[in-house]
């Protein structure tokens, strides 16, 4: 059952004529997030040390950027643009829940860390 891979990215908005272009095409799109994401982590602008739910802004914006590779990996590099519409959404919202599940778990626990560390005692027995 062999079929031909799409030749686009970004829901179709971007075309390519080979293969090798599109390679490329997805090596530039996930350099430039990470280098946005390096930028930002070096020179950490003051206006995005704001908190907002709890957590700076600037690490809203790793997670969001994170988790925008990670789909896009997983959406182009497996294939899953070609799989049935119930498998992909059995593997990407997955994935999708789960990682959220696990930033949840981590700040919950940074938070408790945290607050034990700053005011000397344990607020609560697991």
């Amino acid at each position: 059952m062999a079929h031909e891979h799409k030749l686009e990215i970004f829901r179709g908005l971007v075309k390519f004529k080979s293969n090798t272009q599109k390679i490329w095409g997805v090596l530039v799109f996930l350099t430039l997030v990470t280098t946005v994401e390096v930028i930002l982590g070096i020179y950490k602008p003051e206006s995005l040390m704001a908190k907002f739910i709890g957590m700076k802004i600037l690490n809203w914006i790793f997670i969001i950027l994170t988790l925008v590779k990670a789909y896009y990996i997983t959406w182009d590099f497996m294939h899953m643009r070609d799989e049935v519409k119930a498998l992909r959404r059995m593997v990407v919202w997955t994935a999708i829940f789960l990682i959220i599940y696990l930033i949840f778990i981590l700040l919950q626990e940074g938070g408790y860390i945290e607050g034990v560390y700053a005011k000397g005692f344990i607020k609560r027995d697991f």
